[in-house]
Order: C-alpha cells, then structure tokens, then sequence
C-alpha cells in the first residue's frame, strides 16, 4: 500500500510538472534555447493530494498463487479498482470522536473548541455533532511588561473574564 500511494504521489507531481524555456543570444536573438522541466508549487502538489485523499479507494491486498506476486483490489466488487494515479487505505480509520483506551484514542468530550472557527478547531466539526457548553472563568496573567534596566523584565498582573468553549 505505502509503495502504490509513493507512486501515486511521484505521478502526481509529474504530471503537474511545467516545461520553462529560456533563450541565449545577442541583442535579444534566440540562438541557443535551453529548457527543463519545473516542479509545482508545493501547495498545487498538496491540494491535488488533498482531492486524492478525500476520494482514496479501500483495498485488500491478493495473492497470486502461481508467481506469488501481491496485488492490490477493492475490497468490493462494486467498487471501482484502483488505478495507479489513487490514493489507497487497507483499513477504515478509527472513530476519534469517542474515547477507545486500547488504541490509545482520547476522544473530543472536554475538548476546548472556538465556537466561530469552521476549521479542525471548531465546536462544530471537534465535537461530532454532540454539542458544547460555554463557560466563563476568571483569567490572571501577566499584562504590560517593561524592560528594566539592564536584566529586569517587571509585568503587571491583569485580570479578565474570558469565555470558553467545552466540547460535551
């Protein structure tokens, strides 16, 4: 399986690969053209591995008996077989939402979350749809720092309110 995705990302990267040419000559003639091929943008590479990711193909890994050659096919009939431009997974991942001491998965109950983020932190997506409460607490730290000099740092202490987000 690592070996058929490292292809599948070497592929990737080929074929997003832009061929950049340059002249040589005098007085701006073409005398001498010289080009090569450029690697991508590391984030063109990553979003196309991303959509890869997103639509990767469950298999199993098949024996062939006769020149023990291992192969890798859907785990369904029904399903599509994987070409050598997918993304491919052996098992289906664990659910992270809820606590499974033996996989060592701490699940997301108690989880702080920021309740207008639509990304990996918010309560929306951190709290599997279980909801959160909001609490407010009583914050000291140090607020306002000055150097002194030579070797002091003096702070003051402030204290605020601030409001959290506690996945349930």
């Amino acid at each position: 399986m690592n070996l058929h995705n490292n292809e599948a990302g070497r592929r990737s990267i080929r074929s997003h690969m832009q061929r950049v040419c340059k002249c040589h000559g005098m007085s701006g003639s073409c005398s001498v053209r010289v080009c090569w091929r450029k690697l991508p943008q590391f984030r063109q590479v990553g979003d196309s591995l991303a959509a890869r990711f997103e639509g990767a193909s469950h298999v199993k890994v098949v024996e062939k008996k006769r020149r023990r050659i291992k192969k890798l096919r859907a785990v369904s009939r029904d399903l599509k077989q994987p070409n050598k431009t997918d993304l491919v997974y052996l098992e289906e991942s664990p659910d992270y939402c809820e606590r499974n001491e033996t996989l060592g998965i701490l699940g997301t109950r108690g989880r702080l979350c920021n309740r207008t983020s639509l990304g990996l932190d918010g309560c929306r997506l951190l709290c599997c749809g279980r909801g959160y409460q909001t609490r407010v607490r009583d914050v000291e730290e140090k607020c306002r720092c000055r150097f002194v000099w030579c070797c002091n740092v003096v702070c003051e202490r402030c204290r605020y309110k601030k409001e959290e987000h506690i996945c349930n």
